[in-house]
């Protein structure tokens, strides 16, 4: 089997994303939805880039937020990148905690940019969101099994 040359797969990756979306990895593993996305198909494999530049900044500060809140809750230390399994909970578990505060579905219908606006009409500004809620679905949440 061919090894895949992930230098080159970088630069075939940003030509084609202008804008990558916070929330990829969590879209990919099917836990939330956005409708502001579009799957990007490079190298025999998936991505996916933010098909709305100004809300991508909203999606981004909240994925900060829960990045800098999760750490204490996920025993993680910021020095290092997040192992994929943590990530997944970060991102999966926070934007469902989101739309639970807002009594929402916590479940695969989430749709992360819809929810992030909701909860700025309903808390204010991004830093004011509910975090000690969100956090305690980033904790529980569990990610899908893989198959056998």
């Amino acid at each position: 089997m061919a090894e895949y040359n992930e230098a080159a797969y970088r630069l075939a990756r940003k030509a084609h994303i202008e804008y990558s979306c916070p929330f990829e990895r969590a879209l990919l593993s099917l836990c939330v939805r956005c409708d502001r996305s579009r799957k990007v198909n490079l190298a025999e494999r998936e991505a996916i880039a933010c098909g709305d530049p100004a809300m991508r900044e909203h999606c981004l500060t909240f994925y900060r937020n829960l990045h800098e809140n999760a750490q204490f809750a996920l025993r993680i230390n910021s020095d290092v990148p997040w192992p994929f399994g943590k990530e997944i909970r970060a991102q999966c578990g926070g934007a469902r905690g989101l739309s639970a505060a807002l009594d929402g579905a916590a479940d695969g219908t989430v749709d992360v940019a819809l929810t992030v606006l909701q909860g700025q009409a309903r808390f204010g500004d991004i830093a004011d969101f509910p975090y000690s809620e969100i956090m305690r679905a980033v904790v529980h949440y569990e990610p899908r099994k893989r198959r056998s």
